[in-house]
């Protein structure tokens, strides 16, 4: 038998125009910036991935990471791209860079399944048996826009909404008062500071919150304040969910060990991928810790390896997959796609990831090719 090895790996920067700008407590974004991974194996098969690098998060950039790609490609050319472990171990050897990780993460995971011919979900022992859907995320703007934004999202049809925070507490709580005035009472409503408050300003916005049933608050300090978030924990009326202090496996047994949060958010740029997305799962299951996936302004391939993931571990339970409709143009072809009241559907099932970049979109971006 023919040996099978990664013979050709191409890298992509992508760059598409958000249909307006974005505002978290952390800054302000105007387009998507995206790295593309494409391993293609002698036995013909293409695998894809992709990053939002996310600099506010990730500390890296689409160059910087278009750049690390580069060493990545290196480390795994002309190696076996269905020795699944040794190739995360490779990628994984580059620690501190978990978004470009995630691209090529996704990328082996795609053509492991499609050497398998079975849809991601199935090679990683799910089954097609849950509805998915997503909420709609509304940026930091005065508390009258954000309302105005809410009332758009719910005629859309979404059933579930997310609030941006993270400045005064007063000013964050005018906000959220003005949406729940605006879409009723009936309408699941979460919110995310995105690391914003202090300590003692995440205790006065989320007593102040409590009046408006929400379903969870979002890492409400700086990342990494683990203690912090323990604290708030016990005080708290809403429950707190980790994001950007969760990482990786490691954070989420650290999270655990200190009681810090009632829920987890997985994001594959944040994880370095599916392989340790899986391990969050684990430890999230063993403490009986519920889940969410979320992402960065990844397009519908990145939303697509999501919807896998989450038909592959019924711990996931909450939904944030709502970036590709901040994008001004959709580059995939086939994938999930999105039906009425925010519901994510994979009706053409093919195997691996089932999404695909038009080729007509990427021959109009830079490009670099290791064979």
């Amino acid at each position: 038998m023919k040996k099978q090895i990664i013979e050709k790996i191409e890298i992509y920067k992508l760059k598409i125009p958000l249909k307006e700008p974005f505002t978290v407590s952390l800054g302000t974004f105007y387009n998507a910036d995206l790295v593309a991974i494409r391993i293609i194996s002698n036995n013909g098969l293409i695998g894809s991935g992709e990053v939002s690098p996310g600099i506010f998060i990730l500390g890296s950039t689409m160059d910087s990471d278009f750049e690390l790609a580069k060493t990545i490609g290196e480390l795994i050319i002309g190696k076996d791209p269905f020795a699944l472990e040794d190739r995360i171990k490779d990628i994984d050897s580059l620690y501190s860079n978990s978004g470009i990780r995630s691209a090529f993460d996704m990328a082996l995971y795609d053509l492991a399944s499609k050497n398998a011919n079975l849809p991601l979900y199935k090679f990683l022992g799910g089954s097609k048996d849950r509805k998915i859907y997503t909420d709609m995320t509304i940026g930091i703007e005065t508390p009258e826009k954000m309302a105005a934004n809410a009332v758009k999202i719910i005629n859309e049809g979404f059933p579930e909404i997310k609030i941006k925070l993270g400045r005064e507490p007063d000013l964050d709580i005018k906000c959220v008062k003005a949406i729940r005035e605006a879409v009723g009472d009936n309408i699941p409503i979460k919110v995310d500071a995105n690391q914003g408050w202090s300590e003692v300003d995440a205790k006065k916005a989320l007593n102040g919150l409590s009046q408006y049933n929400i379903i969870y608050a979002e890492e409400p300090v700086k990342r990494g304040n683990i203690s912090s978030m323990a604290n708030i924990k016990k005080e708290s009326p809403i429950p707190i969910m980790a994001d950007e202090s969760l990482c990786n496996h490691k954070d989420a047994l650290n999270i655990v060990k200190q009681d810090a949060s009632d829920f987890f958010n997985i994001k594959l740029a944040k994880s370095g991928g599916i392989n340790n997305a899986l391990k969050i799962c684990a430890i999230a299951d063993a403490a009986d810790i519920k889940c969410q996936v979320g992402c960065f302004f990844e397009t519908r391939l990145g939303l697509s390896a999501l919807y896998h993931l989450v038909l592959a571990r019924e711990n996931i339970v909450f939904f944030d997959m709502d970036s590709a409709f901040f994008l001004a143009e959709d580059p995939i072809i086939g994938g999930i796609k999105s039906e009425k009241n925010g519901v994510w559907t994979l009706k053409d099932e093919k195997p691996g990831i089932g999404a695909e970049f038009d080729p007509v979109f990427l021959s109009e971006m830079e490009k670099f090719v290791i064979e």
